[in-house]
């Protein structure tokens, strides 16, 4: 009897904050709609030139090479505008022959293209020329598809398919890869009145109901190598005088589960783990409506997630990872789904 009291008083309160969650979160929304470049989500065609070797050794956070950029139009004829770019990532920089870029682009060298108003700008290249090198980073891709559809606090993204000319020497080789964009903090904040934060902020202090998001999110995709406390592979934004984290950067994640992914030492000792496609929670004790009203959102969410998968299967060069990330995916919802499961990975792992 006192069981049933408080399964009633749970759903009670449960949709008491899902009403008052959903009405901050419609309210937040952001307050300027995307523009071409990330309303548009065809994958865009484009050319770049220049040198890994270069990139890795002449560039630090401040410093960027010149280059130039070329995109298609949907009419078929290409577009070019003048960049800089610079390597980010230090252990990509020295284990990768292709390294993630960081795009810089002046305002009279944007302007009347599709990437208007875009300063900045990141790009997710593949780690190795390796037959697996695309749909790792198609698999990271769809891991920013599947939060985008749980938080209106996101990094927009674009696929790109990438024809790069890497001069060698006195020669040129020749590149055909998948990468896709992704825009700039600043952006983000900006969309929603707010500003990046700088400083650690404890998740405990941040935002709850979009911290447990992000902590459910890291759980799906197998991720451990990220803290919202030190903003590592997490950014933070203030609005409306709450803090709000924003996850990126899955390469080392389960559902990428590149070649060079491992698990933090960390997070090995404490949790036993050792391969990355092994899941570990890593959330907080919160309010436990709240936890179950993100339990519930998720579930709710778990069609349209595999139809991502699926609108993206003829993008696979492997048919195989196709099905790994799929089932990958599923083995998430089949712990949410299942009480018993749900409690033992999650709920007894609350920290």
């Amino acid at each position: 009897m006192k069981k049933q009291i408080w399964c009633t008083l749970l759903i009670i309160s449960l949709l008491e904050y899902t009403t008052v969650f959903s009405q901050n979160d419609s309210n937040s929304n952001s307050k300027e709609t995307k523009i071409e470049l990330f309303s548009n989500q065809q994958t865009l065609p484009i050319k770049l030139n220049y040198s890994n070797k270069v990139l890795k050794k002449d560039t630090n956070d401040s410093t960027y090479i010149a280059s130039k950029l070329s995109y298609q139009n949907d009419n078929g004829s290409w577009t070019s505008l003048n960049i800089d770019l610079r390597a980010r990532g230090n252990f990509r920089r020295n284990n990768c022959y292709f390294v993630p870029v960081k795009i810089s682009i002046k305002k009279k060298n944007y302007k009347n293209t599709i990437f208007d108003s875009h300063k900045k700008l990141k790009m997710v290249v593949p780690c190795q020329l390796s037959k697996d090198g695309n749909d790792n980073v198609l698999n990271e891709y769809l891991a920013y598809k599947f939060y985008e559809i749980m938080s209106p606090y996101h990094f927009n993204t674009r696929l790109v398919n990438l024809e790069l000319t890497e001069p060698v020497g006195k020669k040129e080789k020749n590149h055909s890869i998948k990468a896709f964009l992704i825009e700039d903090d600043k952006k983000i904040a900006k969309q929603f009145d707010g500003k990046i934060v700088e400083r650690s902020i404890h998740p405990m202090a941040q935002e709850e109901l979009n911290s447990i998001r992000v902590e459910f999110f890291q759980y799906m995709i197998g991720n451990t190598d990220f803290s919202n406390f030190e903003q590592h592979n997490s950014k933070l934004i203030y609005v409306d005088k709450e803090i709000f984290p924003i996850p990126y950067d899955f390469d080392m994640s389960g559902l990428v589960n590149t070649s060079y992914s491992i698990v933090s030492e960390t997070i090995s000792e404490k949790s036993n783990i050792s391969r990355v496609t092994q899941r570990v929670y890593r959330g907080f004790k919160r309010n436990p409506v709240l936890i179950e009203q993100v339990r519930q959102e998720y579930i709710s969410k778990k069609l349209e997630m595999i139809d991502i998968i699926d609108k993206h299967k003829s993008l696979f060069e492997n048919a195989r990872e196709f099905e790994n990330a799929r089932e990958y995916i599923q083995s998430f919802f089949e712990i949410l789904e299942n009480d018993k499961e749900f409690n033992k990975e999650i709920i007894k792992n609350l920290r």
